[in-house]
């Protein structure tokens, strides 16, 4: 029997409802039950594929190459359950499905309307590709009272309505803002949250109240008393030194107890959270620490790079060091000294990143790893920048640039037209659409033999998630390699450079994919583990 659990957010955005999600299906799976995510997106966009990652943050990317909200990324970091394409839905994608079905003709004749037929999809999204779960864990974006939320709001009243108690449950998470002044928490934001939610038909379960501090108990008593749940049911999420200590503290808290009751699950049922308890041990108490300079130009917004920071502390994890990420605007190197902002870190990372904003910046901190024997990672972009450094300064190939600027002399970098897709020939132009045409996915890559790549991986093949449009041209091959750039990865059919080492340099790697989407705490990627080891190598040397 399949157990569906909704998830919303009221007050205020950005209080975590993504967490909590991942955290509630990490206390779950503990207790022997196995989980699936969901994120339902109130925005009009199809998927995040085409917004700005300083308005949205980073677009996480599925194996089977769907372009996702962040969220989806807390989801796998905190259960390992790996995320489909079906996992993720939005106002576009809906809206889009509902019109080619009009079109079609398969509503007969019927005037479409947002009830029945919007909200029917929806479901349609919550209820498909599910096989033996226990729970469903289906979080809706947005805040309660939002307009663009309407609709999804509605059909998670009809689906818990078609379910039943027994197989249905209303999480609501809210702020309770403390106020100095005052000495005391407010309650009177997450009355009026509730009773928003109420007035579109749903009663919360569960509240889930954010805050700096521990909810005191007569608080929790007046949030009971209001909002009409019971007080074991008002769950304290105070702010807590590390995301994965989120699941400890709502068990210590009974947040799963309360789930399980609610569904009639004995609450005493086994459950095991060493992993996560050896997880903040090593998170807060570590070895040492060492300094990653990552090199962008979304700096500004660190949720642009969400995956990519967690992975470097999951490098650490595995070191039992602490990372402190320096977060750079690239543009700075093209304005300023580079030394100044580069010296004393022990490793460098550039990346992804579209347009030629802040390029040469990049290349600019390519060129001082390699010179200072610094240890490098580049990532997709960021491979590129490594490439264009190699092949200007090392390779002679002074007008070595990427398409994706204008027209080059030397296209070291360009477009990518045509590649195999699981035997499929996909073809791409510059007049093709950007949303979705990208190559996005996961792409087997075969590992050279004697590479450091080879020696990190312990395999020869390997599969990793892209998205990109721009590759490194295979045609420059001979000429970087005899100045020392090995191509130590290379698609199966041997056309698409995957990995790049540079060699007598101390660890100098970059990859065209996206190795952060694949990492957790629990499992770290292993190119993060071996760049943070050589990070930790190269303090003791200076």
């Amino acid at each position: 029997m399949i157990r569906f659990v909704f998830i919303t957010g009221g007050v205020v955005s950005s209080l975590g409802k993504g967490i909590s999600s991942g955290a509630l299906g990490a206390l779950l799976q503990a207790r022997g039950f196995k989980v699936r995510l969901r994120k339902l997106d109130p925005y009009l966009n199809v998927d995040p594929g085409t917004m700005s990652p300083t308005q949205h943050g980073e677009v996480f990317v599925t194996d089977d190459g769907a372009e996702t909200d962040l969220d989806l990324g807390h989801y796998e970091r905190f259960t390992g359950v790996v995320s489909r394409r079906s996992d993720n839905v939005t106002t576009g994608k809906i809206y889009s499905e509902v019109i080619t079905r009009e079109r079609r003709g398969d509503y007969l004749g019927a005037t479409v309307q947002v009830i029945p037929h919007v909200t029917d999809a929806i479901k349609d999204f919550i209820s498909a590709d599910l096989t033996d779960e226990d729970f469903v864990i289906c979080e809706i974006g947005g805040t309660v009272g939002d307009i663009e939320s309407l609709p999804f709001l509605e059909a998670i009243r009809q689906k818990a309505n078609e379910l039943g108690p027994e197989r249905s449950l209303f999480i609501h998470l809210t702020l309770l803002p403390h106020l100095t002044v005052a000495g005391e928490v407010k309650t009177k934001p997450t009355q009026h949250s509730v009773k928003e939610l109420q007035s579109v038909g749903i009663k919360a379960d569960v509240l889930l109240c954010r805050s700096d501090t521990s909810i005191p108990l007569e608080a929790r008593r007046k949030i009971a008393l209001f909002c009409n749940v019971r007080p074991e049911r008002v769950i304290s999420a105070p702010d807590v030194d590390t995301i994965y200590e989120v699941p400890l503290v709502y068990h210590e808290q009974g947040f799963d107890t309360e789930v399980c009751k609610h569904f009639g699950i004995e609450s005493n049922r086994k459950l095991n959270l060493r992993r996560w308890h050896d997880i903040v041990r090593r998170t807060k108490n570590p070895e040492g620490q060492v300094r990653i300079a990552v090199v962008g130009k979304y700096t500004e917004l660190p949720d642009a790079y969400k995956s990519l920071a967690e992975a470097l502390d999951h490098g650490g994890i595995a070191n039992n060091v602490g990372v402190k990420m320096n977060w750079i605007d690239s543009e700075i190197f093209e304005k300023e000294e580079i030394v100044h902002h580069l010296e004393g870190v022990q490793g460098i990372l550039v990346p992804g990143g579209f347009g030629e904003r802040g390029a040469e910046g990049k290349i600019a901190a390519v060129k001082f790893a390699r010179e200072h024997k610094v240890p490098y990672f580049g990532i997709c972009f960021g491979m590129q920048m490594a490439v264009i450094e190699v092949a200007r300064n090392l390779a002679g190939i002074l007008e070595a640039g990427s398409t994706e600027f204008g027209p080059v002399d030397e296209q070291v970098v360009g477009l990518l037209t045509e590649w195999n897709n699981s035997g499929k020939l996909e073809l791409r132009s510059e007049n093709t659409d950007l949303g979705g045409t990208m190559r996005v996915g996961s792409y087997p890559c075969a590992l050279k033999q004697g590479s450091l790549a080879r020696e990190v991986y312990r395999t020869d093949k390997i599969v990793e998630r892209h998205r990109h449009r721009y590759e490194v041209n295979i045609s420059y091959l001979e000429k970087l390699e005899s100045c020392g750039l090995s191509f130590s990865g290379l698609s199966p059919d041997g056309r698409l450079p995957e990995i790049v080492e540079l060699k007598g340099h101390p660890w100098f790697v970059g990859v065209q994919f996206h190795p952060e989407l694949r990492s957790k705490p629990f499992d770290p990627h292993p190119l993060f583990e071996s760049f943070i080891r050589a990070a930790v190598d190269h303090s003791r040397l200076v």
